[in-house]
């Protein structure tokens, strides 16, 4: 199994992005979890396109990719595993889905729902939002480091905090247990993505 690494770069499929550059950058950098996350307006062929491509520049640097929500692009096109949302299907239809190999990251925002999810076969957890975040809308209120780190505390495997992190943040939650974070708009929607990125590696 891949490694589940610190740094996590959650794709930003909205239009006027250039996604593989974004994720060209972030890799150079030295992140090690790419996340594919298609918005709801790409359809499946653009979304296996992009995971396809994705992935090719990942193993190429021995990187992990993950494909959010849409577990049969995962699937089709190789990647490591996947990740799904609280509306998404249940964390053991998704493993059943997945076998039992591939990485499910599951998103969890209090200790019951992690512990939940754990036992149903997630082998990691994304937590948050740990700070208020614009990328995704109808968020619930942001749980802060406190909040990662009752999770971190509940379950034994890794927590990875999303939402509103940026890098001077990230030394924050990493206190407060997180074994990794994730990033959507503080690297793609950088004026630099490499020089955003590498902040976060420093």
């Amino acid at each position: 199994m891949h490694s589940l690494g610190r740094l996590h770069l959650v794709t930003d499929t909205r239009p006027g992005r250039n996604t593989l550059d974004v994720v060209a950058a972030a890799l150079r950098a030295g992140f090690d979890v790419i996340q594919v996350r298609p918005e709801d307006a790409v359809t499946d062929r653009e979304a296996y396109e992009l995971t396809v491509r994705v992935l090719a520049m990942c193993r190429e640097l021995g990187r992990t990719c993950l494909v959010n929500d849409r577990l049969h692009i995962a699937l089709a096109a190789g990647a490591d595993g996947g990740h799904i949302g609280a509306d998404d299907l249940p964390v053991a239809a998704a493993r059943r889905i997945l076998g039992p190999a591939a990485i499910l990251g599951a998103t969890a925002r209090d200790p019951r729902t992690a512990r939940r999810a754990v036992a149903d076969g997630a082998s990691y957890l994304g937590v948050g939002p740990a700070f208020a975040t614009a990328t995704k809308s109808g968020l619930p209120a942001a749980i802060g480091p406190a909040g990662i780190r009752a999770v971190a505390e509940a379950v034994e495997v890794p927590v990875v905090a999303i939402g509103g992190v940026t890098a001077t943040r990230a030394a924050e939650l990493f206190a407060a247990g997180a074994h990794a974070v994730a990033v959507v708009g503080a690297v793609s929607g950088a004026a630099d993505p490499y020089a955003a990125a590498a902040e976060f590696v420093a």
